[in-house]
């Protein structure tokens, strides 16, 4: 049986407890069965790894080493001979039109090679993922603070900066809208989506209400936005560039170039952390712009400044939340408004509206649902996708109504969750039946009967404060919160949906050699990882190459929606099943399996008809484990490659009246019990520690699937205690890592996790999303705790210290 990255192996249970490791795990399929389960291996049809490196395994990653000691190549670290350098003028005001730009002196600094603005543009001036309304570079005016006016290349990232000071802008400075309300009153809907189910009319015995708000949170990831432009000799730019998704960058930039996208031809540079905000285009179009017109090599890098000002950011959120209960606590129903801050342009704010909306009560059975979720315009900086996407907001609400509604009918906050659990077979407020595993009340109680951490004690560095010595044990309240949440896996309402993967199998050095090749952006998940562990599984070899991920295959789609080990990993998958079907054609004497886009045999969801055989310990085997053939003799022939594109099954649109529809592919949970410390004087809060529990399907690699819940569960710390861009009047007034706070080793308390392993019968090898989850109810079970120990309703994150002790 394969070791997950706890040392356990997976299927075992290890007890975790107060003297356990700082990160412990009990990995655990058969929590809440009465008798053995069978492995996913037997739920689903699919096959155990044959390959000790295969599905269940946690290989040792290619880049962990190189990044630990510092020597991997980030998109940063680019470089080419003759290479120019490239830098970006940005607007100071949140709104003004613009009378003139005077690029004369700009010019004249020696050194300087181009400088342009939007009349330099040849192709499109207006890009985006779905609505072409951000434009490559101010047309006329600008609506935020930061908003590209026009670019220089130079022969020194100094001298482009130098330049870039003496363009001379004539700007008519506007009053920017920054109020969403009042944005939304005058008109500057993004998107509407109501969620009308059962009788909006419906009365309860007991309502709570409350009104919560979610500041702005950066993806804060540590690699700024850069990358380097070639020109190509046949007109065309080679880019490379740390990005979410390679063929949209590839589609919007061709547009603006005026080229035909075949000339455009992008290749994933290192990238150092994603989080959403490398979906929308950053320097991508202006490298792209300088190098064909310098004709030579441009390369560009934000600062740490502009980079808080060069990528979207998440939405900030009003919530307003009615719960009506009987006396028992069963939920009646729910009413809600949220209210989203798009920032200045649309980027995915129309599909973060929608996420808001249809998760918007959460994974609880409710029968009367009225939900109105709003995405607005203003001048504040751009937001769209970060971990969580809509969920994260929306779940800050309505478990802060859970807790509201457990102290107004006399219930502990798990029993009351517990008591409205979604389960299987449970019908979502948009109707959609949920057709996989909803294991809500086992997470709960999971993360509930974990063992307690250990009272306070005197060290000061386990106290409010640390070693500063400001809060004595005396001082301190302790408070445990809970919460769960849901999000959506993989992109919704009817978005063709795919991912293309070519996998060839071919002798290199007399060793069969499996090579892997599509465009998913390895963002530091450990997708490379993941998918070499598919081929060793389906195809039985051992030595597995993963090509650099480019533009010359098909799209995999976005790094985004906790997606790409289920589609990504779905189209290796069914890829691999057709070399296995043309190699058992070719051991018959048969034609080999053609290379269409189904892939041979291919029968829709990835499952190819192999004949009952497969490839195992370097031969194939038939259903008794007899050799038939090996694989140097088949390959011999030479090389099987084949290209797949594979969905996952369909969705669709909501309605726009009801908001009614089978909108999702898959739902994942996730559940968090925090225990803090604070000193309720001085403001200051520790977390003592954070139990979580979630359902993973599969753990196609166990250590990367602890590695994503214990990072995203610390994205949630963020923005409970510290995560928030401070925008004032359209200005970003914290743009640095000095005033912007994000969690350090010092502030990530030890983790005790459960991972349950509950087969989707639709997913590949059973699997579930596991990236988003953990970040969506973290952050409320750490306010909780926090209102438990102080009493404080808490209605807004992060919670500050001045809203402890009353003085902001």
């Amino acid at each position: 049986m394969a070791s997950g990255g706890s040392g356990l192996p997976v299927g075992a249970v290890g007890v975790g407890g107060p003297g356990d490791p700082p990160w412990s795990v009990r990995l655990d399929p058969d929590a809440g069965h009465p008798a053995p389960r069978p492995s996913v291996a037997e739920a689903a049809p699919e096959r155990a790894a044959p390959a000790s490196q295969g599905i269940g395994a946690s290989p040792v990653r290619p880049d962990g080493a190189l990044k630990v000691r510092g020597e991997f190549a980030f998109s940063s670290d680019l470089w080419a001979d003759d290479m120019l350098w490239g830098a970006t003028l940005r607007s100071p005001h949140p709104s003004a039109t613009i009378r003139g730009i005077d690029v004369g002196a700009a010019l004249a600094v020696p050194g300087v090679y181009a400088v342009l603005t939007a009349e330099d543009v040849p192709g499109d001036r207006y890009y985006g993922l779905d609505v072409a309304d951000q434009p490559v570079l101010a047309v006329d005016e600008v609506c935020y603070r930061g908003e590209p006016v026009a670019i220089v290349a130079a022969d020194h990232p100094e001298t482009a900066r130098r330049a870039v000071r003496r363009i001379v802008v004539d700007y008519r400075v506007r009053e920017p809208v920054t109020d969403p309300e009042a944005a939304l009153a005058g008109g500057r809907l993004v998107r509407h989506v109501p969620i009308r189910r059962g009788d909006p009319a419906a009365v309860a015995e007991v309502v709570v209400t409350g009104e919560y708000r979610v500041g702005m949170q950066d993806q804060a990831f540590l690699g700024p936005e850069s990358g380097l432009a070639v020109p190509a000799p046949d007109g065309g730019v080679e880019l490379y560039v740390a990005t979410q998704w390679l063929h949209a960058d590839q589609r919007q930039v061709a547009a603006a170039l005026g080229l035909p996208a075949e000339l455009v031809r992008l290749s994933l540079a290192g990238v150092g952390g994603a989080f959403g905000a490398r979906e929308d285009l950053s320097m991508q179009v202006h490298a792209s712009l300088l190098a064909l017109r310098t004709g030579r090599p441009v390369k560009m890098v934000y600062g740490r400044e502009e980079s808080f000002v060069g990528h979207v950011h998440r939405h900030p959120a009003i919530l307003r939340y009615e719960h009506g209960a009987t006396r028992d606590g069963e939920l009646v129903y729910v009413r809600a408004r949220i209210l989203l801050d798009g920032g200045a342009y649309t980027s995915t704010t129309p599909a973060v509206v929608a996420n808001a909306a249809s998760l918007g009560v959460g994974p609880y059975r409710v029968p009367n649902v009225t939900v109105d979720a709003y995405g607005v315009h203003t001048n504040n900086p751009p937001c769209g996708a970060m971990r969580g996407f809509g969920a994260v907001q929306a779940c800050f609400g309505y478990e802060s109504q859970m807790d509201r509604l457990a102290e107004a009918v006399g219930l502990d906050p798990v029993q009351v969750r517990v008591r409205n659990a979604l389960a299987e077979g449970g019908v979502m407020p948009t109707g959609q039946v949920v057709e996989g595993p909803a294991p809500v009340a086992r997470l709960l109680e999971l993360v509930r009967d974990r063992p307690a951490p250990p009272p306070v004690g005197d060290d000061p560095r386990q106290l409010p404060g640390g070693v500063a010595n400001t809060t004595t044990p005396e001082q301190v309240v302790r408070g445990v919160g809970y919460a769960i949440g849901i999000k959506n896996v993989c992109f919704s309402e009817g978005f063709d949906d795919y991912a293309t993967a070519r996998v060839r199998l071919e002798l290199i050095g007399g060793e069969p050699t499996a090579l892997v090749h599509t465009a998913a952006a390895e963002v530091g998940q450990g997708l490379v990882t993941v998918q070499a562990q598919i081929a060793r599984t389906e195809l039985g070899v051992e030595r597995v190459v993963v090509a650099t991920a480019d533009t010359t295959v098909g799209s995999a789609g976005s790094s985004s929606a906790s997606r790409q080990t289920y589609m990504t990993g779905g189209a290796v998958r069914a890829a691999c099943r057709a070399v296995r079907a043309a190699l058992v054609a070719r051991l018959a004497g048969g034609p080999g399996a053609g290379g269409d886009e189904g892939g041979a045999g291919d029968d829709g969801d990835g499952q190819v008809d192999g004949g009952g055989l497969e490839l195992a310990g370097g031969a194939v085997r038939d259903a008794a484990g007899r050799t038939l053939g090996t694989l140097v003799d088949l390959l011999g022939a030479g090389p099987v490659e084949e290209t797949v594109r594979w969905r996952h099954r369909p969705t669709r649109p909501l309605d726009p009246v009801t908001g009614q529809g089978d909108a999702h592919v898959q739902y994942a949970f996730a559940a968090h019990r925090a225990t803090v410390d604070v000193d309720p004087e001085l403001g200051l809060v520790r977390v003592v520690e954070i139990a979580t529990a979630q359902d993973v399907g599969r753990a196609i690699n166990p250590q990367a699937v602890l590695g994503q819940i214990h990072g995203g569960t610390a994205q949630g710390l963020g923005l409970a205690l510290m995560e928030e861009l401070q925008v004032v009047d359209g200005v970003i007034r914290n743009p640095s890592f000095t005033d912007y706070l994000i969690p350090t080793v010092l502030d990530v308390p030890p983790m005790a996790v459960d991972v349950l392993e509950l087969a989707d019968p639709h997913a590949p090898y059973g699997l579930r999303g596991v990236g988003e989850p953990p970040t969506i109810s973290a952050t409320p079970a750490i306010v909780a705790a926090i209102r438990a120990a102080t009493g404080l309703p808490l209605a807004r994150v992060p919670v500050r210290p001045e809203h402890l002790t009353g003085t902001g």
